[in-house]
């Protein structure tokens, strides 16, 4: 049986972190960036974790 390959658009989008878990970026900070707060645009700035009910999910897409 083949070896199953890693989803290449999930690759770019989340890493893993020394404990397991998965970072993601947070959405928003593309454009229309004028009538956001600073704050909601500093927060988007942040990298976030994973929901653990997503997990599962990527981790497959990943390859792990």
């Amino acid at each position: 049986m083949p070896k199953m390959k890693s989803h290449s658009g999930t690759k770019k989008r989340f890493k893993l972190t020394g404990s397991g878990k998965i970072k993601r970026r947070r959405a928003g900070l593309r454009h229309i960036l004028t009538k956001k707060s600073k704050k909601r645009k500093l927060l988007a700035g942040h990298d976030a974790i994973v929901h653990k009910s997503d997990e599962k999910r990527i981790k497959h897409l990943l390859g792990k």
